[in-house]
């Protein structure tokens, strides 16, 4: 039942008038010529903040922000929040500007939906992403600063910064990961300070009671498996140039590994025909094996789509569950590399693969370069996932995730 609202004065009508028309000088105009708070209601109970949420305007939303609009203040008659709205219209910079200001993840509405399972089931999946990747950086000043008696803090104050734009990446392909660690500054130089923060996290996120975020705890946990592999690569190469050391002083090659790029080629390295790197699903799969939570709704999942008869690729699995399901389209275009969106960049000579810079079209050669020549010559849409791949992978994972909530 809608909150009953006390009449609106002529100033309060017109500001819902022009959000409504998405006239922000005039309205902004008219904020400037009146000073009034942002508490107000229509007779559905929503705030002007909601209505221009609704209408996906972010301009006019900073407006409201700057003049006070309280971002988790909600009187709705179905209890949407203004990230409810923002979520639903699609504007994925709109629901991070709400996110900045404090808005809530885990508020739901009166069916029991968060924003990010709005926004996931009219398809915008950008908003999903946005939301269910979030970090506020409080959580990451946290571990930058000394606590109880601790002498020093977990992580240098300096990789701030670097470390919240890391767990912030939306595209959780463990090349693409491994490949963010190495150029955000200090990060790979810090591995395993980076991974203990990571550990922390997922501790934490999983003992808030009401509020925890099984999702994110995940995430954490994963990145922190990501990290770890990169660790362990180091250390092998360490052990590994030692041995060699005498016999690179006396050939006089001193060329330099690098521990990234060796795990990445690791990563991709496929040895049957079927296109499946095994290092990687492998990699992947024991990530999820050893999530400590095993009671949770996502480890559940996961491991029960994992284990079908016919499963799809353990990346599609943890993406999905880390992102949302999204659907498939004709035309995606997704790096053969490291997984990117909107890979634009194909193979000069076959045409047939895509990539999302010359970086990754440059990693992936060593296994490319065997096939181009015979892609090429024969150039068909297989070139992409394939139309059984497609529904398997959807209705595979779909069917295990689509209740998963962000709690």
């Amino acid at each position: 039942m809608a909150p009953v609202a006390e009449a609106l004065t002529d100033v309060q009508k017109q500001i819902f008038t022009k959000i409504s028309n998405n006239e922000v000088f005039e309205l902004k105009t008219l904020l400037a010529a009146n000073k009034i708070k942002m508490d107000f209601v229509d007779e559905n109970g929503m705030s002007p903040l909601q209505h221009a949420c609704y209408k996906g305007n972010r301009e006019i939303v900073q407006m409201l922000l700057d003049q006070g609009a309280d971002v988790n203040a909600c009187q709705h008659e179905h209890a949407y929040t203004a990230l409810h709205f923002s979520a639903l219209s699609g504007n994925a910079e709109l629901c991070h500007l709400l996110m900045s200001h404090g808005a809530r993840l885990t508020a739901t509405n009166s069916v029991g939906r968060t924003p990010a399972q709005m926004a996931a089931f009219v398809g915008n999946h950008n908003c999903v992403a946005t939301i269910n990747n979030f970090i506020p950086k409080a959580d990451i000043d946290y571990y930058v600063k000394p606590q109880g008696l601790q002498i020093e803090s977990m992580l240098p104050p300096h990789l701030a910064d670097s470390f919240h734009k890391f767990i912030m990446q939306v595209n959780v392909h463990p090349i693409r990961v491994a490949m963010n660690l190495q150029r955000c500054p200090g990060l790979l130089e810090n591995a395993a300070k980076v991974q203990k923060v990571l550990e922390s996290m997922r501790h934490k996120e999983m003992t808030r009671g009401a509020e925890t975020n099984e999702v994110m705890a995940f995430k954490y946990h994963y990145l922190s498996c990501v990290v770890a592999e990169v660790i362990k690569f180091q250390k092998r190469q360490e052990a590994m140039k030692a041995e060699k050391i005498e016999k690179i002083n006396e050939e006089g090659d001193d060329k330099k590994s690098d521990t990234i790029e060796g795990l990445i080629r690791k990563f991709l390295k496929c040895s049957k025909n079927d296109g499946i790197p095994e290092y990687q699903e492998a990699f992947l799969r024991e990530s999820v094996r050893e999530f400590l939570y095993r009671e949770s709704t996502i480890f559940r999942q996961m491991v029960a789509t994992l284990a079908a008869s016919d499963p799809p690729s353990a990346i599609s699995v943890v993406s999905a569950a880390i992102n949302g399901q999204r659907a498939f389209s004709d035309n995606a275009q997704i790096c053969i590399t490291c997984g990117e969106d909107k890979a634009n960049k194909k193979c000069s000579k076959c045409k047939a693969v895509q990539y999302c810079d010359r970086e990754c079209q440059r990693l992936h050669w060593f296994m490319h370069k065997k096939a181009c020549t015979r892609l090429g010559q024969n150039i068909t849409p297989s070139a992409k996932i394939s139309d059984a791949d497609k529904e398997q992978i959807s209705n595979s994972v779909s069917s295990r995730l689509q209740n998963l909530s962000v709690n």
